[in-house]
C-alpha cells in the first residue's frame, strides 16, 4: 500500500523524476519483501537509516539523482513514503530531525 501523492508533488517540481518514481511505485507495489535483505535484491543501494522516527530506507532513484526516504512496514506490507529529495537536499539531513 504506497500513495502516489508525496511522488506526484516531488515530479511536479522535478519532471525528470517522474519516470523513475513511476517505476519505483510499480516495483513496490508488487513486491513481497519481508526484510531490508529483501528490498535489497531488488534495489542493491537500498540503506536502513535510523532517525528520530524510527529505521527508514532510503532509495536512490533515477541514477543516484533523487533519494526517496520510506518507512516500511514488512509484517504489513506497508510502505509509506515519509520524503522524496534532490541528492543535495539529503545530504543537508534535515529530513532526518
Amino acid at each position: 500500500m504506497i500513495s502516489l501523492k508525496r511522488l506526484r508533488e516531488f515530479w511536479e517540481q522535478h519532471g525528470d523524476a517522474e519516470g523513475p518514481l513511476r517505476a519505483w511505485y510499480r516495483t513496490v507495489l508488487g513486491a513481497e519483501w519481508k526484510s531490508l535483505k529483501d528490498a535489497r535484491e531488488t534495489y542493491p543501494h537500498a540503506d536502513g537509516v535510523e532517525t528520530a522516527s524510527g529505521t527508514m530506507t532510503v532509495f536512490n532513484i533515477g541514477g543516484n539523482k533523487y533519494r526517496l526516504v520510506a518507512r516500511i512496514r514488512y509484517e504489513y506490507r506497508l510502505v509509506n513514503v515519509r520524503v522524496v529529495l534532490t541528492h543535495a537536499e539529503y545530504d543537508r539531513g534535515l529530513w532526518k530531525e
